[in-house]
């Protein structure tokens, strides 16, 4: 199937970034080239580097910035691994990064890829399938309390605690296989008043179990700092989140990073020593228009923030 990706926030992410025509600029959740081939259409001299851990990706990536190759550079890598990446390349600083975070279309849309509670499948959820953790070995060999912290933690879901001791139950019976078996699991620990409130009832726990099989929390919280130290004066670093827990990373990240001193408030003056490493541009998220979320359901939970580099 295509790798077919409506780009949430796109002017706003494009508008964000300050595209100068002989920058360099890092597209660490490449996807499908939606946000990197409108930034690869604004250069002259200046370089794209599109990052991936999705082989398909990179593929599909690959033939849509075809028209732009001269300036281009695509690396199959998680984005957390970027100082690396720069370094092989022989880059210092960059003019702007920015990341499209969570689930791409094509991967929900792609049954075989186990990302999604609409198709009967097997459970997979690996973004970069060379990696040998996958969901179904989550749901079959992690204990109940770590089942029940991921699925609070990561889902915010209610019924965590019933959730988890039914996949419990169910699997000392025989392993689970399948996505539509998972899902019978957690229909059946949900009260039936309580099923359809909220959408599908699982997806919380398919976003959790997601999650937890690819780090994603972890490689944000990790990764932010790094990105920040990466940028030129001036430079911008752009993230779109889609829930609450990615962009509570996000915001603290660049509050910190503004604002690092950790006198007690009552010193007179600063005596740690932390300067601030840039500004955050937008005081609240940028949030997508109503028009755009009438024709990308993906976009209504999309938030948009911006941190500025100064000079150091």
């Amino acid at each position: 199937m295509e790798f077919a990706h409506t780009s949430v926030l796109l002017e706003e992410t494009i508008e964000g970034l300050a595209i100068k025509p002989d920058g360099i600029y890092v597209d660490g959740t490449l996807g499908g080239a939606g946000h990197s081939s409108h930034i690869a259409a604004r250069l002259r001299t200046g370089r794209l580097i599109g990052i991936d851990q999705d082989a398909e990706a990179i593929e599909a990536a690959t033939k849509r910035l075809e028209p732009w190759q001269e300036h281009v550079t695509l690396v199959r890598d998680n984005y957390c691994n970027l100082p690396a990446v720069l370094n092989s390349l022989g880059i210092d600083k960059v003019d702007g990064i920015m990341l499209d975070l969570g689930v791409s279309s094509y991967q929900l849309d792609n049954a075989e890829r186990g990302f999604s509670y609409r198709y009967d499948t097997a459970l997979d959820m690996r973004m970069d399938q060379r990696q040998t953790l996958t969901a179904k070995t989550i749901v079959n060999e992690w204990s109940q309390a770590e089942l029940f912290r991921c699925i609070r933690d990561y889902g915010e879901d209610k019924f965590a605690q019933n959730i988890a001791k039914h996949i419990v139950q169910a699997r000392e019976k025989k392993p689970i296989e399948t996505t539509g078996e998972l899902n019978d699991i957690i229909r059946a620990a949900i009260p039936a008043k309580m099923r359809e409130k909220g959408g599908h009832p699982s997806k919380r726990t398919f976003q959790a179990i997601r999650i937890a099989c690819n780090r994603e929390l972890e490689v944000l919280e990790n990764s932010l700092d790094a990105f920040i130290d990466r940028l030129a004066p001036g430079g911008r670093l752009c993230i779109i989140t889609f829930h609450s827990l990615e962009d509570r990373i996000v915001k603290n990240a660049f509050r910190r990073n503004e604002n690092p001193c950790t006198c007690p408030p009552e010193f007179p003056v600063c005596v740690c020593g932390k300067t601030s490493r840039g500004h955050v541009v937008t005081r609240k998220p940028i949030l997508p228009t109503e028009e755009e979320m009438e024709t990308n359901s993906r976009a209504k939970s999309a938030k948009l923030r911006i941190f500025e580099k100064i000079e150091s």
